[in-house]
């Protein structure tokens, strides 16, 4: 004959399983992480040349400059706002920077911090415009994308901006390790050092509160606005750095750097699990997420599969992660 403790057990595991199995499901790295382990096994199963040294080696490389802005782009949606201006702030950065040195023949460093500085302007500009007028960060950070893209024309008259100092070609072709050079070494220390910041600081748990729930931030005693703008003002100045990095890979300021950057970024840290909502999402999760997207598209090209399709790929993707957001956070995280 079974003991009530016998006929109760079953039960309680069960409880206990679909706990941990919520658990498991809400952090959003962990399904990523296994999707995109499966998709390199299907891309290598399907041409073994997927994971070449040379293919990693590409895909590393590109995820060092895109991953760079995922970072900020990361803590500003924690943070509850978005910015689709990055790939076009990125852009004017280099130019700027590239300018400096040729035509003010300012010292490399002098410049550097030029381009820096105009991406964390164009950061400020946003935040105080989103923050203070109440303008949504859609409208404009839409509206400095092409205002970002004509400058770059204005400043650089249509023309790639060249020759650049000998310091400049010699940071893009820096060979630390496995043919990766300073923009990754810098996007690995930046990963690390922000994803430390947002989980174990009181900075980084004001960020959240901020995206989470503003009204009940302010409550507290956080200044929501004060964080929402230096979240802008860090996007700026990663995305100025991660132009800077491809106009050293170049050796000259590009007048395409950094086109189509701002809905790439987006959907990779999107798909990482980062929620457009605010409130929700790491450092980690949106690098693995860009790291991801990258995987398709290179897998994709490996395989033989048109460009076009790539795209569409990508779009799925990101609806898909999107979907699997919002049902997270119904079903799982809010407990509705």
């Amino acid at each position: 004959m079974e003991s009530a403790a016998d006929v109760s057990s079953p039960p309680r595991d069960g409880q206990s399983f679909r706990r941990r199995l919520i658990g498991f499901i809400a952090i959003g790295e962990v399904g990523v992480l296994a999707a995109m382990a499966l998709l390199i096994v299907f891309f290598w199963l399907l041409e073994p040349a997927f994971l070449s040294e040379r293919n990693i080696r590409a895909i590393l490389n590109v995820v060092s400059f895109v991953g760079i802005i995922a970072i900020g782009q990361t803590i500003l949606l924690v943070a509850g706002e978005f910015d689709l201006s990055v790939g076009s702030v990125a852009g004017l950065s280099a130019v700027v920077a590239a300018k400096l040195m040729t035509a003010a023949a300012l010292p490399v460093t002098v410049a550097i911090l030029g381009g820096v500085g105009v991406g964390a302007l164009i950061g400020l500009v946003n935040g105080l415009i989103v923050v203070r007028l109440g303008i949504p960060a859609f409208i404009q950070t839409l509206g400095m994308l092409f205002i970002g893209q004509g400058l770059i024309q204005v400043v650089t008259g249509g023309y790639p901006v060249y020759p650049l100092p000998e310091a400049i070609s010699a940071i893009g072709g820096t060979d630390l390790a496995f043919g990766l050079g300073w923009s990754f070494a810098f996007f690995i220390v930046a990963a690390i050092a922000a994803d430390f910041v947002l989980r174990r600081t009181v900075l980084g748990r004001n960020i959240y509160a901020t995206g989470g729930n503003q009204e009940v931030a302010r409550l507290v005693g956080i200044d929501t606005s004060a964080y929402k703008i230096g979240a802008f003002i860090v996007v700026g100045a990663l995305a100025a750095i991660a132009g800077m990095f491809v106009m050293a890979d170049l050796g000259s300021g590009g007048t395409s750097i950094g086109s189509g950057w701002e809905l790439t970024v987006i959907a990779g840290v999107v798909v990482g699990g980062v929620s457009l909502f605010g409130g929700a999402g790491t450092v980690a999760g949106g690098v693995v997420g860009i790291l991801m997207l990258k995987v398709v598209q290179s897998g994709l090209v490996v395989i033989g599969v048109n460009s076009n399709w790539q795209q569409i790929a990508v779009g799925v993707i990101m609806v898909m992660a999107v979907g699997l957001d919002i049902v997270r956070r119904r079903y799982f995280i809010a407990g509705a």
